[in-house]
């Protein structure tokens, strides 16, 4: 095997098997109050939230650990206005046929259409980019690898790390999202993922009876 640089592991803590459940069940209860909202207030989340939630994403695992990311967070009004006018025109393309109609009927019992006001009137977007190249260095020679993997699982960490601290969050995919490579300054290389919005939900939100239709335990998982 080849030799490569390491310390001992310093910062694990081991627990007994009835806490170790006990965490467990307490994080799923945590997580189980975790609802995608549409309806969201304009009151300000302070950015220091945002960046302590953005550094526990940066702690994913990764591909070669290359950490193939970049977050923006979006809380500029001018910023937003224009993210929502460019979200909303490929939107309405989407929704006036390019999506299909089977996949309009899929969308149809969570209520939603090209009508984005969350993009405005939310205190925060991230726009969450998965980077080709680059490597930990970003130099943009390096490759990444894994890097749809890599991206999704810090999206995760990013969705767990905000709903921890109290907020809503909504995630949105316009299609394409290449504009948000000129919105957010980054480079072209870089590929779009996700708009996650983020902020406290506004006093009449709501939350669709389809989205609380979970797949039972049994359908997710096996023992073998």
């Amino acid at each position: 095997m080849k030799e490569h640089d390491c310390i001992p592991l310093m910062d694990y803590a081991e627990r007994p098997p009835a806490e170790m459940l006990g965490e467990a069940e307490a994080f799923l209860a945590r997580m189980k109050e975790r609802h995608t909202v549409r309806e969201f207030s304009d009151r300000p989340v302070d950015r220091a939230v945002i960046q302590a939630a953005i550094a526990t994403a940066g702690l994913a695992p990764s591909g070669a650990n290359h950490q193939p990311w970049h977050f923006c967070a979006i809380g500029s009004d001018d910023k937003k206005r224009v993210l929502r006018e460019l979200a909303e025109k490929e939107e309405r393309e989407f929704y006036a046929g390019k999506a299909g109609e089977v996949w309009l009927d899929a969308l149809a019992p969570l209520g939603t259409d090209a009508h984005k006001p969350y993009l405005e009137h939310a205190p925060w977007i991230i726009a969450i980019f998965g980077q080709r190249k680059g490597g930990i260095v970003e130099d943009g020679e390096r490759q990444n690898y894994y890097v749809p993997e890599s991206v999704g699982i810090a999206m995760g960490f990013l969705i767990a790390a905000l709903h921890h601290a109290g907020l809503c969050m909504l995630t949105h995919t316009p299609k394409p999202m290449t504009f948000l490579n000129d919105l957010c300054e980054r480079p072209k290389s870089e590929k779009p993922y996700l708009l996650l919005v983020v902020g406290y939900p506004a006093e009449a939100a709501t939350v669709p009876l389809h989205a609380l239709n979970k797949k039972p335990l049994e359908m997710i998982f096996s023992f073998i």
